[in-house]
């Protein structure tokens, strides 16, 4: 029999897993790269509808307000991009102008094809900033174009970058490809727009935002660049970009995409642009709540966080949309935090905190629940009726027995589907 300290109190590591807040980073050695300040941008209103929201003009005014409820005054969602090219995109866009001259939070920005037609379409739209799409990987720069090439592209993008210059809006190049492009694009081609940019003064400085297209990137220092997250990010502060000069922008087709988030900001950048719930193109945007989950982990918002309880409602306005949210979506989704094990029922019965992530109830406004099958047991029924009836009961106690032995006789019968509490009330109801 090995030798194992017993302590005097169970070891709870509250340090990383406090009662009241989301899990904490503790650092053995907090990385020099990790910028002062890091947020959020949102492209819900424009690659969330890209990838499939039917978003009408009604549709995109609840969901600005939503997450402007959701960041309040905590600076976690600074900006929002729209669309410009349908009528409802810009109905879309005057509107939630309006809102945010009125003091509401989420600054609304413009997106364009970095194409000088483009430029005419914000000219008088009102916007401080848009992001133009600048294509980045010989993927892109040799078969968009006609005769095609880096060099074709990039007096593309430049010409355009002139024009919103001049137009006094500040621009953010959309790096697209970028985990698939070559530094002797990316590193000229920056160095010029900062060029060109400078007479303008500090209010009109670009920004860049790197995109991880296809979700390709790896959140690994030693692996080679172009995939290489960290190494593209610190490529970018040793040309002499600041973390809040810096984006990243990326999809989830190979399943990366939060870890390689994290690992943006680790690497020194300060803004992460994603899609509340991670709608988007194929697989999916960045999830905005579980990067700000990490976020609050890593020590930004610690004095002031954003209310992740108001998500539920975005949640079912998701739902209303066709649109809803997988069942077992992290966080959110509504068996996200169901159990339909007995094993972990017994858990919950006797210490909830051990199959809890964290306070979800208080930080979510989401149960911890139970679902009833042939594997969760009495312990999963003893769950069940003390969340809805307060009731604490033995697992011998008679009128328990009684249920359980309805939920057996129906599993036995062949049921394969779950039992929830709407249809165990009337059963319950016969022995209680």
């Amino acid at each position: 029999m090995p030798t194992i300290p017993e302590p005097e109190q169970p070891e709870y590591f509250l340090d990383s897993f406090p009662r009241d807040d989301f899990p904490a980073y503790v650092w053995t050695e907090r990385p020099t790269t990790l910028p002062e300040e890091a947020w959020t941008t949102e492209t819900t209103h424009r690659d969330g509808q890209q990838g499939g929201l039917p978003l009408s003009t009604e549709h995109s005014l609840k969901i600005y307000d939503l997450l402007c409820r959701f960041t309040g005054t905590s600076g976690a969602i600074r900006q929002a991009e729209f669309f410009v090219y349908r009528s409802s995109d810009r109905a879309s866009l005057e509107a939630v102008l309006e809102r945010y001259r009125g003091g509401a939070p989420i600054e609304p920005t413009t997106w364009i094809r970095a194409a000088a037609k483009d430029v005419e379409l914000i000219r008088s739209l009102g916007v401080r900033e848009t992001g133009m799409l600048a294509s980045s990987s010989d993927y892109h720069t040799f078969h968009k174009f006609k005769p095609g090439g880096r060099n074709q592209a990039a007096h593309t993008y430049l010409e355009a970058v002139r024009m919103v210059l001049d137009a006094g809006i500040r621009p953010r190049l959309h790096l697209e490809d970028a985990t698939r492009a070559p530094m002797d694009f990316m590193r000229p081609f920056i160095e010029t727009v900062l060029e060109i940019s400078e007479p303008y003064g500090p209010a009109l400085r670009p920004k860049f935002r790197l995109c991880d297209t296809m979700g390709l990137g790896l959140p690994y220092e030693d692996v080679a660049l172009p995939r290489s997250i960290p190494r593209l990010f610190q490529t970018m502060r040793a040309i002499g970009l600041q973390s809040s000069d810096l984006e990243f922008h990326p999809h989830n087709d190979t399943g990366l995409v939060v870890a390689n988030c994290l690992a943006a900001v680790r690497a020194g950048c300060s803004v992460i642009n994603g899609t509340m719930l991670g709608k988007g193109e194929r697989s999916g945007n960045a999830p905005l709540e579980a990067t700000l989950l990490h976020l609050v982990g890593m020590g930004y918002f610690r004095d002031n966080q954003p209310d992740f309880t108001s998500l539920n409602e975005l949640v079912d306005l998701y739902a209303g949309m066709g649109e809803a949210i997988p069942p077992k979506y992290p966080l959110y989704g509504r068996d996200a935090h169901r159990t339909r094990a007995g094993v972990h029922a017994d858990g919950l019965n006797k210490f909830w905190w051990m199959y809890a992530p964290f306070n979800v109830p208080k930080l979510l406004g989401r149960p911890l629940e139970v679902s009833l099958t042939k594997e969760s047991g009495l312990a999963g029924l003893v769950f069940v009726l003390r969340q809805h009836l307060g009731l604490d009961l033995a697992k011998d106690d008679p009128r328990l027995l009684k249920v359980h032995d309805w939920l057996m006789t129906e599993f036995d019968n062949g049921r394969q589907t779950s039992v929830e509490w709407e249809e165990l009330a009337p059963i319950v109801k016969r022995y209680f």
